[in-house]
């Protein structure tokens, strides 16, 4: 019985004809879905207006799911609304205290105005002798 290794004549000839390789097709994914997480997260610390922040953050929250999932579709529903969400806790958040602040300033402005205008009209002196009498 021969246990040596196969011997050089029974192995396989190499083939110098060269094989196709077969066809890959770049197919162009499109890219996942952003989440917007982190700017949930900062909305719902910092600007919950309306505690739409906080919406935000589920849907956010959800959109993450659905992409580690696979379901490309519904993570990218989700992600819409929570940029909306996020969209619109930041307008309320920033718009409206700026609105509030301009505001104020006009009523300040107008108000010192009266105040200068009253002033004028309380410190006229009347004087006891009038040049008509005589």
């Amino acid at each position: 019985m021969d246990t040596s290794y196969p011997r050089e004549d029974y192995l396989p000839t190499p083939s110098h004809k060269r094989e196709p390789s077969p066809t890959v097709l770049a197919v162009s994914a499109s890219p996942p879905p952003r989440d917007h997480l982190i700017w949930s997260v900062f909305n719902t610390i910092y600007m919950n207006f309306c505690c739409l922040g906080f919406v935000a953050l589920a849907f956010s929250v959800k959109a993450r799911d659905r992409k580690v999932a696979g379901d490309v579709e519904a993570a990218r529903h989700f992600s819409s609304k929570a940029r909306c969400y996020n969209a619109l806790a930041t307008a309320g958040s920033v718009v409206l205290p700026l609105l509030l602040t301009a505001l104020v300033i006009t009523g300040v402005i107008h108000l010192s105005k009266l105040a200068q205008e009253s002033v004028g009209f309380f410190t006229y002196q009347f004087s006891g002798s009038n040049e008509e009498d005589k």
